[in-house]
């Protein structure tokens, strides 16, 4: 019999492993798949929030998801005309300044480390034989970029298309969600939801007018202190804004570096710049329209951005407040709130029946026990009887 169930044993840990070894390799699909849907779902909450107030002026379903999806389109589309034609000319000149960009950075390097000009030279000259050596460690890569961005650009139009689907009759799917949970559950179900989509909406608003705010306070002070492609700089900030924190340092390089090649003055400048604006965004943005919404500490979502992006890459990092905002309603739903209702509610009060049940059992135990002790032989108790 022990045999048996050793074999048993050994079966379910073999399948066990199995189906973790099966689980790792799906993993980062799952994730991917995941992070699409999440994506979609935002777009679908965004084109119905619209769609909820055309409604309201008549206007069919259908017809006012299809208006929202077009004005969305046409906004970003207004947006790449007016701002890509300089933003090229820009990144143009930019790119025909790299050499004299370099060989002042290289001046300033020297200025600031002591080391010579021909090491220096020597080094980028090396880094640059190797790709020119070798093509193919530089095409490589660009051939895998212009295949991802295809893919994305085939995945975006499926999203489109899925959102507006969903946008238009939202009530089968937020109805099968609330099937999921048991019938005494449904309404904090109902709850959870209503609080995911403000929360997702306060974003979505929020992101809009963090990306306006700071694009457009960069590009005055850039201009300002007379820093050349400074609508290239500040369109970089304002899309990188979207990402909380990480984002404007990491935007905030380039500019400061090629600041740098002019002046320490001028990088110093920047620097004040980017530091002012990012005040801004954090005592403005944050408190006012994300806050409210979101209701995110700043250093739950600087700390959760890190570790959304190890999981989900680059494009984890654009959703990383609406994933943080998820896991902390869901959190408060079914945990936090669930402890502090029975803390509240305290241990149930006895029941006077069974408390003088169980002391009148007691007391007959009590006396049992006592006629117990005085008749210690059965048969004494009974007369003497066999």
């Amino acid at each position: 019999m022990s045999e048996r169930s050793g074999g048993h044993v050994a079966y379910r840990a073999v399948l066990l492993a199995a189906a973790l070894i099966v689980f790792g390799l799906l993993f980062q699909q799952l994730l991917t798949l995941l992070l699409a849907t999440l994506i979609t779902v935002i777009i679908a909450i965004a084109i119905s929030a619209i769609a909820d107030r055309l409604e309201l002026l008549d206007i069919p379903r259908p017809i006012g998801a299809l208006l929202a999806l077009l004005a969305g389109l046409a906004i970003v589309a207004g947006l790449l005309w007016l701002l890509v034609p300089p933003f090229i000319d820009q990144t143009n000149e930019f790119a025909d300044d790299v050499p004299g960009i370099v060989d002042d950075l290289r001046d300033q390097v020297h200025d600031l480390t002591g080391a010579e000009p021909g090491e220096i030279s020597e080094q980028v000259d090396s880094f640059v034989d190797n790709y020119t050596d070798d093509p193919g460690k530089l095409i490589g890569p660009i051939t895998s970029i212009s295949l991802s961005v295809v893919g994305a650009l085939a995945a975006l139009i499926l999203m489109l298309i899925t959102a507006y689907y969903m946008a238009i009759r939202p009530e089968p799917l937020v109805d099968g969600l609330r099937r999921l949970a048991p019938p005494r559950h449904r309404a904090q179900a109902d709850r959870i939801m209503r609080r995911l989509r403000g929360a997702w909406v306060g974003w979505m608003q929020g992101v809009a007018f963090d990306m306006l705010i700071s694009g457009v306070l960069l590009y005055i002070g850039l201009t300002l202190i007379g820093l050349e492609f400074a609508i290239f700089f500040a369109v970089l900030t304002a899309a990188f804004s979207v990402i909380p924190y990480f984002g404007a340092f990491a935007s905030g390089i380039p500019p400061v570096l090629f600041a740098l090649t002019d002046s320490p003055g001028k990088a110093l400048l920047v620097i004040v710049i980017y530091v002012a604006v990012q005040q801004i965004e954090g005592n403005l943005t944050i408190p006012l329209v994300m806050s409210r919404t979101v209701k995110l500490h700043p250093a739950v979502i600087a700390g959760g951005v890190v570790i959304v992006g190890q999981l989900f890459g680059f494009v984890g990092l654009i959703v990383a407040v609406p994933i943080l905002s998820m896991a902390t309603i869901l959190v408060e739903e079914l945990w936090v709130q669930r402890l502090e209702e029975s803390d509240r509610a305290g241990p149930s009060p006895p029941d006077d029946r069974s408390v003088q049940l169980g002391q009148g059992d007691d007391d007959r135990g009590g006396d049992a026990h006592d006629d117990h002790d005085l008749h210690p032989d059965p048969e004494a108790r009974h007369g003497g009887r066999s």
